[in-house]
């Protein structure tokens, strides 16, 4: 009879999961003993890095991942990244170590004390195995779990004794659906609405990113010959950034976005909240006249949208649906006017962050992907850098801080497992670079394809953009000098170097593209508070 460890590596390798991305501690390692061979282990050296190395892989993938971290205090380490996980959607199986069964009535060392209310809200569902035999079938409703729409981590608590002890049954492997098809009559009321509409606006989020619908959204808009936004906080592109239908960002705040939405009729959500919001600016969510539907594969983001008709559906595949639905239609709605081009950045000394950004986008390989958590230069970036394919810009659904590094991480792992082998490079803001600075450690030690950009103007300047909104001013704490990081980046194996002009960022990017391994390239900036709205 097998042992529960030997069950559950089987039925992991039924499953596909066969990475496992963790930082080991003492309850982890009667799981971790006589690791099998056909299996991987991704060290991170702290468990924030851990999860957003998982997650970002597993968006890049489209697979789920699993994550092994050290108990309670592992948990507590990656937390703020598994809030973020769990915002993405991304499928994660988030194992962590328990005390020994005999011991937990006396809580011992290192005890996860309510294994199921800790990671709570961030995860679909919190278990920990009644009997030692029922770990594998856990495996398999965390798995199960996991995948479902919408997707998101799963916790399971797994005392340190129950690997050794008999399995019992083996677990049946079961298939699971992980897409939800639209109401058809539903679905029928949006061909409609947008038939009649005289000027509807398509709003086309990250969930049509991540079920594969960027086809289906040009196909789409392109019929309608109608606007096109992200919508606010989006977290993965979903739309060519290029194309002349699209109209940009909406804005983070109530009012501002329903003055965007001025003049449109009617406005359909594809794959996204209705709406993020970030300062408080009172108004109406919309403006008058303006009708709304929401198309997500996520009731509870359905159900606290304060307006508009909801469908649950998978975004791709809804979209597939209303081009079915509205396909013949043909409109005599002129070309929208295209949008200005960018100014070209002025040089100077210390460059501007846009400055920056041009230079990148004129060196950068064909089909790079882009990751980003410099939100100050955020609005810059997305004028210098258009974002044209599918799965080539990542950024953290949260708003919390220390996703961004590791995940570069984890998607050049996924881009050299998939065989796509593309140039990752991320744009990390020097106060987010010291979150989970640990994952460079990791990336030096698989010789990633991996290329680390940071606008280095050493302060917190969205907060001085915030406070700015807010009218909060003397906020201590926003001012950053002092760091080297190019000294923090070779102390974990990396290639690093500080770049002050063109000439030295040209030099440098192109040298990290042709070597093995990360390269960590710092440039100062000048400090500008940015417009928040």
């Amino acid at each position: 009879m097998k042992n529960v460890r030997e069950a559950t590596f089987e039925l992991l390798r039924e499953l596909g999961i066969t990475t496992i991305f963790g930082n080991p501690g003492s309850t982890e390692e009667n799981f971790l003993m006589d690791y099998p061979a056909d299996f991987k282990y991704i060290l991170a050296l702290q468990e924030a890095s851990v999860m957003s190395i998982a997650d970002a892989y597993a968006q890049a993938t489209g697979k789920p991942a699993m994550v092994n971290i050290h108990t309670a205090a592992g948990t507590g380490n990656a937390m703020g990244n598994l809030a973020t996980a769990f915002q993405n959607k991304t499928p994660l199986i988030v194992t962590a170590g328990q005390q020994t069964r005999e011991m937990l009535l006396l809580e011992p060392w290192l005890t996860n004390l309510d294994p199921t209310i800790l990671p709570r809200p961030w995860v679909k569902w919190a278990y920990q195995p009644s009997r030692p035999e029922d770990v594998p079938g856990t495996f398999m409703r965390a798995f199960a779990t996991a995948v479902q729409p919408p997707q998101g981590p799963v916790y399971l608590a797994l005392p340190l004794d129950d690997w050794a002890k008999p399995a019992g049954k083996p677990v049946q492997i079961r298939s699971v659906s992980m897409r939800t098809a639209a109401d058809p009559e539903r679905l029928q009321l949006i061909a409609e609405a947008l038939k009649k509409a005289k000027n509807p606006a398509l709003i086309i989020g990250a969930g049509v990113d991540r079920s594969g619908g960027w086809d289906a959204g040009v196909k789409l808009a392109e019929t309608l010959k109608c606007a096109v936004f992200a919508p606010p906080g989006n977290e993965r592109t979903a739309f060519p950034e290029n194309h002349p239908l699209y109209r940009g960002a909406l804005i983070f705040a109530i009012a501002p976005l329903a003055e965007q939405l001025k003049g449109y009729d009617l406005v359909v959500v594809f794959g996204a909240p209705v709406f993020r919001y970030y300062p408080y600016v009172a108004g109406d969510y919309l403006p008058d006249g303006t009708n709304l539907w929401h198309i997500t594969d996520d009731p509870d983001e359905a159900a606290r949208a304060p307006v508009g008709n909801a469908v649950l559906a998978d975004p791709a595949l809804a979209l597939e649906g209303l081009n079915s639905l509205i396909e013949g239609y043909t409109t005599d709605r002129q070309p929208l006017p295209p949008m200005p081009e960018p100014a070209v950045p002025e040089i100077t000394s210390p460059l501007t962050a846009a400055a920056l950004f041009a230079t990148m986008n004129k060196l950068r390989p064909e089909h790079t992907v882009m990751v980003e958590e410099s939100p100050s230069n955020l609005g810059d970036l997305h004028k210098q850098w258009k974002v044209t394919e599918p799965l080539s810009f990542f950024t953290m659904a949260s708003g919390g801080l220390g996703f961004g590094l590791p995940a570069a991480v984890g998607i050049a792992l996924a881009e050299r497992e998939t065989g796509r082998n593309r140039q990752v490079i991320a744009v990390i803001g020097d106060g987010s670079f010291q979150y989970s600075v640990q994952c460079l450690w990791t990336a030096a030690q698989h010789k990633l394809n991996l290329l680390v950009v940071v606008p280095n103007n050493a302060e917190y300047a969205i907060l001085k953009a915030f406070a700015v909104t807010q009218e909060t001013p003397d906020v201590p704490g926003l001012n950053i000098p002092g760091k080297d990081i190019v000294q923090l980046a070779q102390g974990y194996g990396c290639t690093a170097k500080n770049a002050d002009t063109v000439d030295e960022i040209t030099a440098a990017m192109e040298a990290a593209f042709k070597q093995e391994g990360p390269t960590v390239l710092v440039v100062p900036i000048s400090p500008a508070i940015p417009p928040l709205l």
